[in-house]
């Protein structure tokens, strides 16, 4: 559901040294230059990998813009040539802060100026048969709220997904506070953001208020369990989520791990341990949130099998010798990536073991 390619590079590279999220962000910026060729023969191993784990489609949150459209472009490339569907959410990124500061040096090359500019840039992308466009504002702190519009306004009028980054860290929160005197998820009420279309990622830094009005937009909640481990999150309230109507995806973020049962599990494995109780969600929904809801909020009509719906299946061959009936239950919590040998995307086998 929720992928930064390029991040992948990261994995086991940045283990020393303690710090926050803010720390390794600063390090993050170290991998973000790319030349066209380079970022497709990269984003071909990611994919592959994801293919090996049984995810059939990726959305590939985007903001490397350092040469207009080449390098989304060639994660479009990547994926076709692999064989993944992919949905690529370009992302609006224009500012430092919510108090209006500029661009680091290292940020700069993620923008586009302004809103309009993003806009007139992401309509020169062309979907395809394995491909779609999707909108993303990258965070409150990153776009100001005319230009949240402006992003809002371009999807919904061409019927598109739209993503957010939202409320992962409580410095984001507490600057919102003190700048727009609300929460980023008040925020995006106020400014009209908030919809079924709309995909929130981590969702962690919330007040009862704010789940309270995600819920009843129902707006899709992408958890990224691997990714928040390892950069140290906090938990979010998912179950009060779930509760309040949100649909919940999951997504391998900085690719630290790409396992998508693992990240499944993890949604519910990791509250479990913030808050002391056992069986927050029940398998079915977090199978749900691997398959199902993850395609439609990237705007694909999978993950089920159903007569008429994309034919996107995995086969799961669980260790030998196994007795027990395979429920959504086993797969969840007794397989993981290992178990997959065969993927089915759009009729076609990407992964035979």
């Amino acid at each position: 559901m929720h992928s930064h390619a390029f991040q992948r590079l990261l994995r086991g590279e940045i283990e020393s040294g303690g710090g926050d999220f803010w720390e390794w962000r600063e390090r993050m910026y170290r991998f973000t230059q790319w030349e066209p060729a380079d970022y497709f023969n990269h984003a071909r191993l990611v994919f592959r990998e994801m293919l090996e784990a049984g995810i059939t489609t990726v959305g590939e949150f985007h903001y490397l813009h350092s040469h207009g459209n080449e390098l989304g472009e060639a994660l479009i490339d990547a994926a076709s040539e692999e064989g993944i569907r992919i949905t690529l959410i370009d992302a609006c990124y224009l500012r430092g802060g919510l108090d209006g500061r500029p661009l680091d040096v290292d940020q700069m090359s993620f923008s586009d100026g302004d809103a309009d500019a993003w806009a007139r840039r992401v309509e020169d992308l062309s979907e395809g048969d394995g491909a779609r466009i999707a909108a993303a504002i990258h965070s409150v702190r990153a776009v100001d709220p005319e230009s949240m519009r402006i992003v809002a306004t371009y999807a919904r009028d061409r019927g598109i997904p739209l993503h957010i980054h939202l409320a992962e860290q409580q410095a984001e929160v507490d600057e919102c506070m003190q700048i727009e005197g609300c929460t980023p998820t008040e925020l995006l009420d106020r400014e009209g953001i908030l919809g079924a279309d709309l995909t929130a990622v981590h969702a962690i830094n919330l007040s009862e208020h704010d789940v309270a009005l995600l819920g009843q937009n129902q707006v899709a909640i992408c958890a990224c369990a691997s990714t928040e481990r390892d950069l140290g999150d906090e938990v979010g309230p998912l179950q009060a989520l779930s509760q309040a109507g949100c649909r919940m995806t999951v997504g391998s973020d900085s690719n630290a791990v790409i396992d998508m049962l693992e990240d499944a599990r993890g949604l519910e494995l990791d509250q479990r341990r913030a808050s002391g109780r056992r069986v927050l969600h029940q398998p079915a929904e977090l199978l749900e949130a691997a398959t199902i809801n993850g395609a439609r909020a990237l705007g694909w009509d999978a993950g089920e099998l159903r007569v008429g719906a994309l034919a996107d299946f995995v086969t799961l061959d669980p260790p030998s010798g196994l007795w027990r009936e395979i429920t959504p239950a086993y797969v969840v919590y007794g397989l993981s990536k290992r178990d997959v040998i065969n993927v089915v995307v759009g009729g076609n086998t990407a992964v035979s073991k």
